[in-house]
């Protein structure tokens, strides 16, 4: 199958560098693969969600806020694990590429740029999330399937949206955005990395 062109879609707002254009025509060459590392992907998602606001308890906006996406998160996981049973693909693990592990090595350590840089670093992986979801939902073969990625981009979006305005509610923006420049670079560098089987973040 020929590379999918995908430098025709518009940029992501928060991500510097666009999906290359083999990711679509390998991910939809392993759609269980795929579909099984999507429901990883929604189980962390909640997991980064609750952490954040046992880390973080008294930062109410932030508790309310991922309280929502927390939930999102997991019924999302669910209408994933959905999609799989109906496939016959088993729940299983799957090696994870280098991605989201090189993302947390860039978190901080100590306070407040601990905060600042795990708000960012979620913004940045549900930016991406959106963008890949997108591009399977536009080229996906199977219609029911490509609507189920379609119904999930918006919820992505406001997911990305929210972590973004609590960084910039917790921090200024002259602060945010050059952090923000910085982690967006690393995050394009780790998608460069070749990896053997399609994720959506590989």
């Amino acid at each position: 199958m020929a590379p999918i062109a995908t430098h025709s879609f518009p940029t992501i707002q928060l991500l510097k560098t666009p999906t290359r254009d083999s990711w679509v025509s390998e991910a939809l060459a392993d759609l269980d693969t795929v579909l099984l590392d999507h429901s990883h992907c929604e189980r962390k998602a909640a997991g980064v969600a609750m952490n954040l606001m046992f880390r973080y308890p008294s930062s109410e906006k932030l508790v309310y806020a991922l309280t929502e996406i927390a939930q999102e998160e997991l019924s999302h996981f669910a209408q994933v694990n959905q999609w799989l049973a109906q496939r016959g693909v088993p729940l299983r693990p799957l090696p994870a590429p280098p991605y989201g592990a090189g993302l947390s090595r860039q978190v901080r350590k100590q306070e407040p740029e601990r905060m600042l840089d795990s708000l960012l670093v979620a913004a940045l992986i549900e930016a991406r999330s959106h963008e890949r979801l997108g591009l399977l939902a536009n080229h996906c073969a199977d219609a029911k399937l490509a609507g189920f990625y379609r119904s999930l981009m918006a919820s992505e979006a406001r997911h990305y949206g929210i972590y973004w305005v609590l960084a910039t509610t917790y921090f200024d923006r002259d602060i945010v955005s050059p952090r923000l420049e910085a982690l967006a670079q690393v995050e394009g560098d780790l998608l460069a990395i070749p990896y053997p089987e399609p994720r959506i973040h590989s």
